[in-house]
């Protein structure tokens, strides 16, 4: 959950004020990043420039990714980082070199230098205007309170607004009052008009800290590049399981039968007592290896997933589970095949995960579509402290579905619990004309 989605108007109103502040202060980090960077640039000429150049881009990118962070947890709108991606890194000039062309003529590099030469008179008429407010509000306060007295004690001369601050302004209730109401309508405004101009800005950070359409078709590309190389990896493994699940399992039991059989031609008419022995062997190794066949089946495809769909195939996979999870469904209709198949492989895998590493005594399966997303969560009350890179095969598992578009999310804290939630687009079909 976000920040601004949980605040009521008033929380907002209140709280604007601040980050307003907090821009600013950030804000100045990124003009100093703005400064270093332009001053590079002006060397580009020498040798210098050039090598100083790629380190300059990618500290500017460094303090403009905060606006990114801070926007989005205030918003819920994560602003994409919209470089174009950069070419691998190569040893000596001329990987430097290499970097350096692709940096310099990356659009968003200029957009990220716009903004931070920008930014700072955008912020002071939008999301930083109440916090001045409220400073000057403040100071007519104190104007009031005795700072009027004190300057026109030492000849001061100024004006607040409409009212005239001079030798006689602290012996006319008329000006003290009017000072007043105007130090109060500054920070009234401030507070009701932060939301908007907080909106306003916001809007301002989206155009231009976001991609353009020439880097989100760059960046599209590359993740299709990705996610079609692990969809290819991924087949391949799970075709040389199948190949070696058949030549460990169900061929070598048929190569056994078939020596079998011969040896039973053999024997039937010199030893039909034998003969018979050997057929009741050959019958009990048909059966295995018929078990086998539909074992090697159903780690392809489950019959109940074809012919149930997902949320009964989870709920059958819980039953085969030792620690029995608790499995909610709610799904008006099915997912296409494929997006099954990938989502009832990953669950279990992180129930497997579950059984085998969490020593947990519970589990929670939670299975939903909304929005447009096909959203699984899978909670456990185990001693968490998971990670992605830990050996459990998330890691993989966030490839699989990142084939689909998809995304893995992961809280374990040490001590527990562990949440693991999947999230996939995709649309859901009528129950009535569900594949089967």
């Amino acid at each position: 959950m976000t920040e601004m989605a949980n605040e009521t108007v008033w929380q907002a109103r209140l709280r604007t004020p601040g980050r307003g502040l907090l821009l600013t202060l950030i804000g100045l980090s990124a003009m100093l990043a703005g400064l270093f960077f332009i001053t590079v640039v002006s060397t580009i000429g020498g040798f210098l420039g050039v090598l100083f150049f790629p380190r300059a881009t990618r500290f500017l990118r460094s303090r403009v990714d905060r606006y990114r962070r801070v926007i989005g947890r205030w918003t819920g709108v994560e602003i994409e980082r919209p470089y174009l991606p950069e070419p691998e890194a190569e040893p000596g000039l001329p990987g430097r070199f290499k970097s350096f062309v692709a940096l310099i003529s990356d659009p968003a590099t200029w957009r990220d230098y716009l903004w931070v030469s920008v930014d700072p008179f955008v912020l002071a008429f939008t999301a930083a205007l109440p916090i001045y407010m409220i400073l000057y509000g403040i100071w007519g306060f104190l104007l009031a309170a005795f700072a009027g007295g004190l300057i026109a004690d030492h000849g001061g001369n100024e004006w607040y607004t409409f009212v005239h601050v001079d030798a006689g302004y602290a012996h006319s209730p008329l000006r003290l009052a009017g000072t007043l109401v105007v130090a109060t309508a500054f920070i009234a405004g401030a507070f009701l008009s932060g939301p908007p101009l907080m909106a306003v800005y916001i809007r301002w950070a989206r155009h231009l800290l976001g991609p353009t359409e020439r880097s989100r078709l760059a960046l599209r590309v590359r993740h299709l590049t990705e996610t079609r190389s692990d969809a290819v990896d991924a087949s391949a493994a799970e075709l040389r399981r199948i190949e070696r699940d058949l030549h460990d399992g169900a061929q070598a039991r048929l190569v056994a039968m078939g020596m079998s059989l011969g040896a039973i031609e053999h024997l039937l008419d010199r030893d039909p007592e034998k003969a018979r022995l050997l057929l009741a062997q050959t019958r009990e190794s048909s059966t295995k290896a018929l078990h086998e066949l539909r074992d090697l089946v159903r780690g392809i495809h489950p019959p109940v997933l074809a012919d149930r769909g997902l949320g009964d195939a989870i709920k059958a996979l819980s039953l085969d589970h030792p620690l029995r999870p608790e499995v909610t469904v709610e799904l008006a209709g099915r997912p296409e095949p494929p997006v099954e198949s990938a989502v009832y492989f990953a669950v279990s895998e992180i129930l497997t995960n579950a059984a085998k590493h969490a020593d947990a005594s519970h589990v929670w399966v939670d299975l939903r579509h909304e929005r447009g997303m096909l959203r699984v969560t899978v909670t456990d009350n185990g001693r968490g402290g998971a990670t992605l890179d830990g050996g459990t095969g998330l890691r993989g598992l966030e490839r699989r579905i990142g084939t689909f578009d998809g995304v893995l999310a992961l809280s374990s804290p040490v001590g527990g619990p562990t949440i693991v939630t999947l999230e996939l687009p995709c649309a859901l079909s009528s129950p009535k004309i569900s594949p089967s």
